[in-house]
Order: structure tokens, then sequence, then C-alpha cells
């Protein structure tokens, strides 16, 4: 019978193997027909159906809306662009602004891939699959945010800037996150900033976490929608959905479904347009 340790050393040549076999696995041709990929289980699967939203559909954030548009239609263009942190209140447009560009130029050879944060760590695949190509891609990771030493933290940070391998010039990186830098800060970093004169010396926790969200050349921020704000939305999506007037009734209930929610976000008014069409339609 075979001893503990050489049991030990078969399954470590087994797991060489093993790990050999994987890394040699040749990466699978995604369909190029599709204009947006979800990158799963190392390879990029196409998303066949797709939000029909447009610019037009995004009210109230007319300042955001242009920042990243110019910058979208330069990257496609060829010309230099930023990658872009998109920050700010939940329910305010992010990442709908970013599905709506894809629909703006995709016909202009734009390309969107979503990944997730555990993915970041495989971008050398999902460059070597997209460079060269003719089509413009943009990385798309929404609701980012890290927890301290989480994977992907140091990957994002290396693909952004800092890394020996840059980014092929077809392709950018998008990120939505509630998080200004994308990590939780605690009031101990904060207490730890040091005065020194004049100057003002950040704490090496907080520097570190700023490291982050400042290698990302463009920062788009969102903020809250005041009331007028939101019943304009609401009004938009009641016509839009389902073609309906913005009676008195209609606002008062929009004001009272944000009420419930405890929130006047362009998801809400959103959210209550269809419940509201719904009911309402071919009365």
């Amino acid at each position: 019978m075979e001893s503990f340790e050489q049991l030990t050393v078969r399954a470590e040549k087994l797991l060489g193997r093993l790990e050999s076999l994987l890394a040699s696995k040749p990466l699978m041709s995604p369909d190029w027909s599709a204009i947006a990929f979800r990158w799963q289980r190392g390879a990029l699967l196409p998303v066949r159906h797709l939000q029909p939203l447009t610019l037009d559909d995004l009210q109230d954030i007319a300042q955001q809306k242009q920042r990243i548009e110019q910058n979208t239609r330069q990257f496609v263009q060829g010309r230099s662009a930023n990658n872009v942190l998109l920050t700010g209140a939940r329910g305010t447009g992010k990442s709908s602004l970013v599905k709506a560009l894809l629909n703006q130029f995709s016909a202009q050879g734009l390309r969107l891939i979503e990944i997730d944060k555990a993915g970041l760590n495989e971008l050398p695949d999902i460059i070597e699959l997209v460079g060269g190509r003719a089509e413009r891609f943009i990385l798309y990771c929404d609701d980012l945010s890290f927890n301290d030493d989480e994977p992907g933290y140091q990957a994002l940070k290396a693909a952004l800037d800092g890394s020996i391998v840059a980014l092929p010039e077809n392709l950018i990186i998008y990120a939505t996150s509630n998080r200004r830098h994308l990590m939780p800060e605690y009031m101990q970093e904060n207490l730890a900033t040091k005065h020194i004169g004049d100057e003002v010396h950040p704490a090496e926790g907080v520097e570190e976490k700023i490291s982050l969200s400042e290698r990302f050349g463009l920062w788009i921020s969102f903020y809250p929608f005041t009331q007028d704000e939101y019943l304009a939305i609401a009004q938009h999506w009641l016509a839009q959905l389902g073609g309906l007037p913005f009676t008195e009734e209609a606002r008062r209930a929009a004001l009272q479904w944000a009420l419930m929610r405890g929130s006047r976000s362009g998801r809400v008014a959103n959210q209550f347009a269809k419940d509201w069409c719904g009911q309402h339609e071919n009365r």
C-alpha cells in the first residue's frame, strides 16, 4: 500500500498535468455576429435580447450624456478616449446609459462585453480574443465594488494603468458603481490622515483606495433627482410605454409610488410607469 507521502506526490503530479492542460486549452471563437457579449466560463457568450434603450429615454442627465457620448464617439472613430467610471446615486441611469450607447453606436462597430469582477482576472484572455479586430469593444463592469484583498482588484488596477501589457486600442473599460472609490472607506483610515503644516497627507489605506478610481480617465457623477425631475421622467415613460397622458391622477400615483419605494430615481419612475400602463391601457 502506498504511503501518504507517495499519494501526495502522485496527487501533485496529477494536478500539475491538469493545470497544464487547462492552460493550453484554446479559447473558443465567439459568434462575432452579435453586438453584445457576456464573459462566462472563459468564453464570450453572445447576448441576443437587448434592452431597446435610447439616449432620448434618459431624462435629466443631459450633462452626463454629453460627456460620455462624446468620449464614446471618439473611441468608435478610432481617436483617443478615456476609460470611464460612472458613480453616484442608485437608479439614476448609469447602467442604462451604457446600454443606450451600444444601441447608438453599434452600427458604427461598437460592441459591448459585460464582465463581473470575478472575471477580471481573465482579462488577458479577452485581450487575446478581441485584439486586432475591426470592432470597437467596451468592457462593461456593472455595479462594481471591491472588498479588501478581493480577487479582480489588482487585475483591474493593472489593466487600467500599470501593467506591462497594455489594453489594445480597440478595447476600453466602462464601470458603474455606487462607491466613488470602488472600495469601502472606514473612519479609522481617515483618522490616520496627517496634517503637516498646510498640507494634508492621506493615510496609506486611503491612498490605495483612491489609486484605483484615479486610473479611470473620466469620472461622471450622478445625483438624486428632485421631485420635478422624477415626475418628468415618469411622464416620459408613461408616453413611451403606453402612450398615456400624465393626468393629475397619474401624478399623485407617481408621488405615492416614490414614497412607498423611498426613492425618486429614474428606475422607480420607470417601474411606476410599467405598473400604471399595465392597469390603464385599453380602458
